[in-house]
């Protein structure tokens, strides 16, 4: 195998051998790359022949399929291998028996791709990388119905490139038009979760479990929460996010449920510690999953792309019956059970969104027209297990008190239960939601610097963001679309961004990795 698509590969450079960092084998990796394989074969397929949505929908299953902890299941890789196979010959339903065959519709070997000049490899890998998180967010608006033509055409284009010969120059442009149409994908599932469960408003999370039956539901799948929260109405069972789930609370559609009580746990690679022999059954609806410990194995359930070997998997019915037998059998905590975040606090607050930020803009500009704010933040992104994310969390402490500090994602538990107090009114403290949530914080800061009469590279705020995957990959694309500079990427760079590609970003837009909290602080306060 060969794999070093997320940020804890092994050695900074690539996992190799029997089994990759985050769990999955050399034989899950090499599916994985068929499956990419395929994908690639569909898309140029479709590229000179006419296709309808079916063929998108199973392009966006399969590059959701492929990113980190998702999918750790051979059987269900292969079968959607074979139903991207299918499909093409849908597509071009005479290719398999053409006697001249032109090989332009066969499965692609990726193993070109990681052999290729390091150059090559990296803007393709930037390319495919960010493409895959790009198919997350489209995969959940498209759960309600939310889909867009240029969105879904681009993938097709975008697998396609992965398969031809072309040099730096061609693929540069290709790789920022993935952060161009990512923030249309963003904007998308935006619309899609806001129209559906209404706008996001703040609201404070407690991180106690009540005694009694409990389900516990991670990932940022909001229609299945929904889902499980009719099922489960009336039935003296409680509902607990998990992760990324928490932005959850925030949606008046979803939070109506009195049973959404609160939330579990912190961040999504502390999981095989918090679920060790939990009295209650786990509902994955996207990643993160991580490789299932025997202590909860028989409590963890699967549904949508997310599937491991043994765990029973929810189909498209939505019927959880088997989460709900599980709750009521294990009985959940025979008392209160009080959890604290990392930093020992007993809530957390999530809720503000674009519209809760916006709706305050003209005391957040008199407030930093006046001095009370001096300085924003957004610190967030994928949380992980590597050592040195303790940064981001000394980084939040040491923030001066006259400053706002924005979050997003999973990276957001390292700090969240921190009480920090407020500015000019304000919570120092907003979580904007999930990593999708990005295009909130965009909408903020193009607010801001319209308020100004500004660019955003101009606006007091300084921007440090952490990486674990390939939704952290198009997130930053979509930032260097946009032309915002001096982006601070840590705890280590991309493994597959090679040295000319990466003095490229540094001397176009000023990327750099992080250095030390006290350090970076003095660098960004100084600009001020």
């Amino acid at each position: 195998m060969f794999c070093f698509q997320c940020e804890q590969t092994a050695g900074c450079s690539g996992c190799t051998g029997s089994a990759g960092v985050c769990g999955k084998t050399a034989d899950t990796a090499n599916l994985q790359d068929e499956l990419t394989g395929a994908l690639i074969g569909l898309a140029r397929a479709c590229e000179n022949n006419p296709h309808d949505e079916s063929v998108t929908d199973v392009l966006i299953e399969g590059l959701f399929t492929t990113i980190t902890n998702v999918n750790f299941n051979d059987e269900t890789i292969k079968e959607i291998t074979e139903k991207v196979r299918k499909k093409k010959y849908e597509v071009v339903p005479n290719c398999s028996i053409c006697t001249a065959k032109c090989g332009n519709t066969d499965d692609y070997d990726v193993k070109k791709i990681w052999d290729a000049d390091e150059d090559i490899r990296s803007l393709k890998s930037l390319i495919l990388f960010g493409i895959r998180g790009m198919a997350a967010y489209a995969y959940h608006a498209n759960v309600l119905g939310y889909r867009d033509d240029t969105v879904n055409n681009f993938f097709i284009k975008a697998l396609c490139v992965l398969g031809y010969d072309m040099g730096k120059e061609a693929l540069l442009p290709i790789t920022m038009e993935v952060g161009e149409v990512n923030l249309r994908c963003m904007e998308l599932l935006d619309k899609a979760n806001t129209e559906t469960y209404g706008t996001p408003t703040p609201v404070k999370v407690p991180l106690t479990v009540e005694k009694g039956p409990f389900i516990v539901i991670t990932g940022h799948d909001l229609y299945d929460l929904k889902q499980l929260l009719e099922q489960t109405k009336d039935k003296g069972i409680n509902i607990y996010t998990h992760g990324e789930m928490l932005p959850a609370h925030a949606y008046p559609e979803l939070k109506k449920y009195t049973h959404l009580k609160g939330n579990f746990g912190t961040a999504w690679q502390n999981q095989q510690k918090e679920f060790d022999n939990i009295p209650a059954p786990v509902l994955f609806t996207t990643n993160c999953l991580m490789p299932v410990k025997e202590s909860y194995a028989d409590r963890v359930f699967t549904t949508e792309v997310v599937s491991y070997p043994e765990m029973v998997h929810i189909g498209e019915d939505k019927d959880f019956t088997p989460v709900i037998e599980k709750a009521l059998e294990l009985g959940g905590y025979d008392e209160d059970k009080h959890f604290t975040g990392i930093n020992g606090g007993h809530e957390v607050v999530t809720g503000f969104a674009h519209g809760t930020v916006l709706s305050v803009a003209d005391k957040v500009v008199e407030a930093v027209k006046n001095g009370d704010i001096k300085h924003f933040f957004l610190v967030g992104g994928c949380d992980g297990a590597r050592p040195g994310r303790n940064y981001y969390t000394e980084f939040v402490k040491q923030t001066p008190k006259n400053s706002v500090i924005l979050t997003l994602a999973c990276g957001k538990y390292r700090f969240n239960d921190l009480e920090l107090g407020e500015v000019a009114g304000l919570p120092r403290i907003m979580d904007m939601g999930q990593c999708n949530d990005a295009f909130s914080a965009i909408k903020v800061a193009v607010a801001l610097a319209g308020a100004f009469d500004c660019s955003v590279n101009e606006l007091p705020l300084s921007i440090v963001l952490s990486w674990y995957e390939q939704k952290a990959v198009c997130i930053l694309l979509t930032l260097l679309h946009l032309g915002i500079n001096n982006i601070h990427l840590g705890p280590t760079l991309p493994a597959f961004v090679s040295p000319n590609i990466l003095d490229f970003l540094v001397e176009n837009f000023g990327i750099s990795p992080t250095g030390t909290p006290e350090g970076d602080l003095k660098k960004f306060l100084n600009m001020d």
